[in-house]
């Protein structure tokens, strides 16, 4: 792999980590969730009086007690996504870190000696959105410069230029993160039957198909003889593309309530 298809790949993988962690965070707090609906459409059907989650503002993973997780696979996931994130930024810190102690752009170890767990954590304490961010930007070999000072003399620049060797780690480390993220949400490549919700308009199985950058769709098994108003797909069946899903849910959600009366 070339040295651009690398570094596109790494910053790709960083930032689907930071889209997607709040919905981990929330995950941690929810007990697991079912197939459907489609995890994409949480925003869409969560009750509009919650408040949007903050990422920057959650203390890490690492930092909290977690006495009773509603979803311990999310929890799981979550720390091993924290500890290898931080650890990548350790590891790039180390090796190309000139910043001087109170440049902001700083990444700073831990200090298991410090007075409070915050202050031991160092930038860790910033969480998992601030690692991604500091360590996309020595991906992408920000501040590799030298820089002017107000009295006139070039300093030499915070960071040196990420080895090859160390391009490679990163991408490797934030693919694995990235992975097992979509995992544990729900979003990796997967086609999944729907449990007990037969199509409301033919009985036919229905079957969901996710992916990491795709949007969600739901096909009847059927085939041309169901009913449904949406297309047909190259394989003669009904076709749920994103725009029609939450027919889809009204519609299922009228039949089980016909069930259940």
């Amino acid at each position: 792999m070339n040295h651009t298809a690398a570094v596109h790949e790494t910053v790709a993988a960083l930032r689907t980590i930071r889209e997607q962690w709040a919905e981990l965070l929330l995950a941690i707090e929810m007990p697991s969730a079912d197939v459907w609906p489609p995890r994409q459409l949480a925003h869409t059907l969560r009750a509009t009086d919650d408040e949007p989650l903050v990422v920057e503002e959650r203390a890490p993973l690492v930092l909290r007690e977690h006495p009773a997780p509603a979803n311990l696979d999310a929890l799981d996931a979550g720390l091993a996504i924290e500890q290898q994130v931080f650890a990548l930024a350790d590891t790039l810190a180390a090796a190309v870190q000139h910043a001087g102690h109170g440049d902001p752009r700083r990444w700073d170890f831990q200090h298991p000696g410090a007075a409070d767990a915050r202050g031991a954590a160092g930038s860790r304490a910033h969480g998992l959105h601030f690692a991604c961010v500091w360590v996309e930007g020595r991906v992408l070999d920000e501040d590799t410069e030298p820089e002017q000072q107000l009295d006139g003399p070039l300093a030499a620049p915070p960071f040196a230029p990420l080895p090859p060797h160390l391009l490679y780690e990163a991408r490797r480390t934030a693919c694995i993160a990235e992975g097992r993220l979509l995992r544990a949400l729900g979003l990796d490549q997967r086609t999944t039957p729907v449990p007990d919700r037969p199509c409301p308009w033919c009985a036919g199985e229905l079957i969901l198909h996710t992916g990491p950058e795709q949007a969600p769709t739901v096909a009847c098994t059927t085939g041309p003889l169901c009913t449904a108003p949406v297309p047909l797909d190259e394989r003669g069946r009904r076709v749920w593309g994103w725009g029609d899903l939450l027919t889809l849910v009204a519609a299922l959600a009228k039949a089980e309530h016909h069930v259940a009366a």
